[in-house]
C-alpha cells in the first residue's frame, strides 16, 4: 500500500528525535508537538498512576505535564533523554495531587501498577510487601530502574544525585529483596 502525503508526513515525524521535535513544535508547529505527546504519553501515565494511585488522578498528571512542556516552548532544550526531563515533572504534579487530597490511596489499585512476578508463587502483594521494607528512596531506585526501565545514570540525572550513590541505593535495596523470601528468586542476579 503506497504512502499518501499525509502518512509520509506521519512516518517521518515518528523517525525524528525529540530535540527535532521540540524545535519544531517551539515553531509552533502542532504536529510536531503531537508527535511528543503520542511517543511518551504512556510512559508519562504509568508513572503518574504508580504515584496517584489511581486513573483519573494519571490522566490529570498526564494532562498537566504535556501542557507545562507546552509552556516550556520554544527556549526548551534538552540536555539528556526527554523522560529525564518528565520524570520530575511527573513526580512533582503527582505528588501535589496526592497532598490536595485526602491521604491515603487505594492499595489494589497501586499493586496493580507493580510488575508480574516472575513467579507463580510470588504475588503482587508479596512483592508489594516486601519492597514497603525497603527505605523510601530504595524503593524509588528500585522502581525507576525496573518498573521505569531507566539507566543508573539516567536516575541519576533525574534524583541530581552521584552515580555512586545511585548504585549504593540499588545494591542495598536488591540485597535486601534477595534476603526476603517472598522475592528472593525474583531479585535473583
Amino acid at each position: 500500500m503506497p504512502i499518501n502525503g499525509k502518512n509520509q508526513e506521519i512516518a517521518e515525524r515518528m523517525v525524528r528525535s525529540d530535540d527535532e521535535l521540540l524545535d519544531l513544535a517551539g515553531k509552533g508547529d502542532v504536529q510536531a508537538f503531537e508527535s511528543l505527546y503520542r511517543r511518551h504519553r504512556d510512559w508519562v501515565y504509568r508513572l503518574a498512576w504508580r504515584f496517584t494511585g489511581n486513573e483519573a488522578d494519571a490522566l490529570d498528571v498526564l494532562q498537566e505535564t504535556f501542557a507545562y512542556l507546552l509552556r516550556k516552548l520554544p527556549s526548551l532544550r534538552l540536555t539528556a533523554a526527554m523522560t529525564t526531563f518528565l520524570y520530575p515533572v511527573v513526580k512533582h504534579l503527582s505528588l501535589n495531587l496526592r497532598r490536595k487530597q485526602a491521604p491515603g490511596t487505594a492499595d489494589e489499585e497501586l499493586l496493580a501498577a507493580l510488575p508480574a512476578p516472575a513467579k507463580a508463587e510470588t504475588s503482587r502483594a508479596e512483592l508489594a510487601a516486601a519492597l514497603a521494607t525497603l527505605t523510601a528512596d530504595q524503593q524509588e531506585v528500585i522502581l525507576m530502574r525496573f518498573v521505569d526501565d531507566m539507566g543508573l545514570e539516567e536516575i541519576a540525572q533525574v534524583l541530581k544525585m552521584p552515580l555512586n550513590t545511585i548504585k549504593s541505593r540499588l545494591y542495598r535495596a536488591l540485597d535486601a529483596l534477595r534476603e526476603d523470601p517472598r522475592t528472593r528468586e525474583y531479585f535473583l542476579p
